[in-house]
């Protein structure tokens, strides 16, 4: 592989066997799993930063989670 340290492919190598899989097989499952990790980061920064915006027009909201959570404890 291009440009790739010797010791990072013979781990990615060893990796992909042990999941019973060829090297571009876990290759691609690594990169899905990768993007699906930096979707969710940026939605969690996306909705961080909206609530900013929205405090500082004085519209605070509560934590969605916590309103659930007692609706499920009654």
């Amino acid at each position: 592989m291009r440009e790739l340290d010797d010791k990072v492919y013979e781990r990615l190598k060893t990796i992909a066997a042990a999941n019973n899989r060829s090297l571009e097989a876990e290759l691609r499952s690594i990169l899905t799993a990768a993007s699906r990790l930096v979707t969710v980061t940026t939605a969690r920064a996306d909705a961080a930063a909206l609530r900013q915006r929205l405090a500082a027009d004085g519209r605070v909201h509560s934590d969605s989670a916590a309103m659930i959570r007692s609706d499920r404890d009654r």
